[in-house]
């Protein structure tokens, strides 16, 4: 039985097998690392995003810490991302059948879209805040605070809605295929077809223009925080707390910027990759060129998105690494330092000590941030 509809030429093959079974016929690698390194992290990211935003986002640590708004909100964008992306991973990967139905399509596209849009943005938006509080120090007290990071994350929200709001119509159901597709009169005209146009000019915007200016502003900072330091370790003394929110800062922004380059480049081939006759028995389709291509494709595919999908599970272990604020937190949090503390020898003079070093320093710098 399975023969014959194998060999049956007359039969679509998206009647045959449904897309999931598609890619685990013809694209087995894929598939595999579809199934087995995405829900790695989604562990990761579901665990450790909701503490993060809480980390971030709690009095002590966001008090005149406007960083911490946008680390905070940010957290909180991947952890929204995961979710959504649970249910197209179900679709695609298992052939579980989610948010496929009228209206459901439309409205699930626009919604999966925005915390993909959002995410470039904030990183953009704190790299520029980085920049002017290290190279224009005296304008950090009017651009670089809490109620002005509010205010531009609210900003970059409402822009990132609209942005994906047309993917209501690029997208429907097609009930040959049993899935969501784009709309035939979006794609009239191929290469110049209003969804071509839109995909170009959007992913090259917010996953390639986006993260190579977050490159450039890290580089100037990099290049200041070089001459300030040139004659001695005056910044990082005077500013240690800055020092240390500055690398956590750069090191996110560079991990966005290694992980959506790539997927930028392939999402754009994208629409250059074609699939091969339909109609054709499994043996054709395994010969065929044009199939053949696709299938390459989609598994330089898989193996970026799982890349690019890091960049919304692993941000909590950049933060553990580089801030030390953020490191003691998560610790109490998790009971570590309970677990953990050594008994303290001469506690008396050290706790002396100890408490007359924090006066120095708080005295030292009025302003400090928690990273």
């Amino acid at each position: 039985m399975e023969a014959n509809i194998s060999n049956n030429a007359t039969l679509s093959i998206f009647f045959r097998y449904s897309i999931a079974q598609l890619h685990e016929k013809f694209a087995p690698t894929a598939a595999a690392i579809d199934q087995s390194v995405t829900p790695i992290l989604y562990f990761i990211g579901i665990l450790t995003n909701p503490l993060s935003a809480y980390i971030w986002l709690s009095r002590n640590t966001r008090k005149n810490n406007s960083s911490a708004i946008y680390l905070g909100t940010l957290s909180i964008s991947h952890f929204t991302f995961l979710i959504l992306h649970i249910f197209v991973e179900l679709n695609y990967a298992w052939g579980v059948k989610t948010y496929n139905d009228y209206i459901s399509c439309e409205i699930f596209n626009v919604v999966y879209y925005i915390p993909q849009y959002l995410a470039p943005l904030l990183v953009l938006s704190f790299t520029v805040e980085r920049y002017i509080a290290i190279c224009f120090p005296f304008s950090k007290e009017k651009y670089c605070t809490v109620h002005r990071a509010i205010m531009v994350i609210v900003g970059l929200s409402v822009l990132s809605v609209l942005l994906c709001i047309i993917q209501a119509y690029f997208w429907t159901y097609d009930p040959r295929k049993q899935d969501c597709n784009h709309r035939p009169e979006a794609v009239e005209g191929e290469q110049a077809s209003i969804l071509s146009i839109w995909t170009w000019i959007s992913e090259l915007l917010i996953f390639g223009i986006l993260p190579l200016a977050a490159l450039v502003f890290n580089v100037l900072v990099i290049m200041e925080i070089r001459s300030l330091t040139a004659g001695g370790p005056a910044y990082m003394s005077s500013g240690g707390g800055q020092a240390a929110s500055t690398i956590t800062l750069l090191c996110v922004s560079f991990y966005l910027i290694c992980t959506w380059l790539p997927a930028t480049v392939v999402y754009s081939l994208q629409q250059a990759i074609h699939i091969g006759s339909e109609y054709l028995t499994d043996d054709q389709i395994a010969a065929d060129s044009t199939w053949k291509g696709y299938f390459t494709y989609y598994i330089v595919r898989k193996i970026v998105e799982e890349i690019t999908l890091s960049n919304s599970a692993c941000y909590f272990f950049i933060y553990y690494i580089t801030g030390k604020h953020f490191r003691e937190e998560t610790k109490m949090i998790l009971g570590i330092n309970k677990c953990c503390k050594r008994p303290a020898k001469n506690s008396g003079l050290s706790d002396y000590q100890t408490v007359s070093k924090a006066k120095n320093i708080t005295n030292g710098n009025s302003y400090a941030t928690n990273v």
